[in-house]
């Protein structure tokens, strides 16, 4: 059978989002949030086209874990170097760069190809309450 409509999405088709993550739990905000992203809740959505939506997240400090994660959950970088492994954990992640927290566990959410790079340039993730993009008319995301 042949395909007789293919999305074509254009910078006019996406909509604007702001998500409050005060209190909120990261792993049920960040599944959320990859959706969007990726355009899986469109009607239109295809795999191979990046049809999602722009997502601005505001008190990114303020977002909620359960558990013990606040203590024991590490986050790895490496310097390429040998001994280079660095570990941090999320106490200390959320003191150096809240914004790293939401955007790593949304990072992996998204397609492993070509498509995420895209799809991560437009989260704006903001630690506070203000953010700059009121003029492209955000509509607040429930969760």
């Amino acid at each position: 059978m042949k395909t007789l409509f293919s999305t074509q999405i254009s910078s006019t088709d996406r909509p604007w989002f702001v998500v409050d993550a005060a209190g909120k739990s990261l792993g049920r905000i960040s599944t959320l949030i990859a959706r969007k992203l990726s355009g899986r809740d469109r009607v239109d959505f295809t795999a191979h086209i990046d049809n999602g939506a722009y997502v601005v997240i505001v008190n990114a400090a303020q977002v909620a874990v359960s558990g013990k994660k606040e203590t024991e959950k590490i986050y790895y970088s490496h310097s390429q170097y040998l001994g280079g492994l660095k570990e941090t954990n999320l106490t200390k992640m959320r003191a150096k760069n809240p914004a790293h927290i939401l955007e790593h566990a949304i990072k992996g959410m998204l397609p492993k190809n070509k498509l995420q790079a895209g799809m991560l340039l437009r989260l704006r993730v903001i630690p506070g309450p203000i953010h700059q993009y009121e003029a492209q008319k955000p509509q607040i995301l429930a969760v």
